[in-house]
């Protein structure tokens, strides 16, 4: 069963809202062709539904938040990875513009969902990518701020962020024909369940398990790992209620809201206690560079 499963989005499209399911459906809002719960939120005029106002408003906090903090780095003038961990938050900007238009269920053109889908499937996989690499940069493999640093990070996670896009297109409008997906009804597409399912998820496994190291081994600190894992914790929670308890939140609701809603805050509480952690592990007040690693 696991090898007939792999790669099939089906079971995910008909009890979670995603970004990857609207390459899946023509001319439908989130969920609306997987015989599941349909996502149908407020009324408007025409036959049309605002699917998921929380997730919208949820998002548009989610910006300003992070603009807020992307502020407050630039403030921290000496901090070890400063630039780094803003190309990460720019990342995490560009997601919930995405989310907006993907998963917030507005009222747009087929073919114009597909592109911000692709758009939000390629941010998802190059910002944790960007996360990933945060946790090397905190080793002071390369010196952080650099033209190499910031370079070879940018470089690396737009490479993944065309190549993502590209299969998610592909697969919405089956250019090639490459990356369609199976014709079982199962929505089997192995390419973007790798990258947009497994490989973001291995990001932030090797980024938990590295900035553990750092903490504890390195810095033989303790108090920032309770940002870390709350961090963890809080991203751990949001997937719940996306994957699992979302289709019940939506047949209680009769459809109003999802697990969405609350996974849209979850990731937004998350990405604040990767801030609050990376902060807490560096400085902004020393009177001189200091070279190599944490001392």
């Amino acid at each position: 069963m696991g090898s007939t499963q792999f790669g099939n989005f089906h079971d995910f499209c008909r009890d979670s809202t995603l970004p990857v399911c609207n390459l899946f459906v023509d001319n439908q809002p989130p969920n609306e062709k997987f015989d599941g719960c349909a996502l149908t939120g407020i009324a408007l005029s025409g036959d049309r539904n605002l699917a998921n106002l929380g997730s919208i408003l949820l998002a548009f906090i989610s910006i300003l938040a992070t603009l807020a903090l992307l502020w407050k780095s630039d403030k921290k003038h000496a901090a070890v990875g400063r630039r780094e961990i803003q190309l990460f938050l720019l990342g995490f900007i560009v997601i919930e513009i995405c989310e907006i238009f993907t998963v917030g269920g507005i009222p747009l053109h087929d073919s114009v969902r597909k592109g911000f889908s692709a758009v939000h499937i390629g941010a998802i996989t190059a910002t944790c990518w960007i996360l990933l690499l945060n946790a090397l940069v905190g080793f002071q493999l390369l010196d952080d701020g650099t033209a190499a640093s910031i370079g070879l990070i940018s470089a690396s996670a737009v490479v993944l962020f065309i190549g993502t896009g590209y299969i998610a297109l592909d697969t919405a409008f089956s250019w090639s024909g490459h990356f369609a997906p199976s014709l079982e009804g199962n929505h089997r597409n192995i390419a973007l369940y790798v990258l947009y399912q497994l490989f973001p998820l291995i990001c932030l496994v090797v980024f938990y398990v590295l900035e553990s190291v750092l903490v504890l081994r390195v810095l033989g600190e303790f108090r920032p790992m309770l940002y870390l894992t709350g961090a963890a914790l809080l991203f751990a929670i949001g997937q719940i209620f996306q994957y699992v308890i979302s289709v019940h939140l939506c047949e209680a609701s009769s459809g109003k809201i999802n697990g969405t809603l609350f996974e849209t805050l979850f990731t937004l509480l998350s990405v604040v206690g990767i801030w609050a952690f990376w902060s807490s592990i560096t400085e902004d007040d020393w009177p001189l560079p200091v070279g190599g690693a944490y001392n």
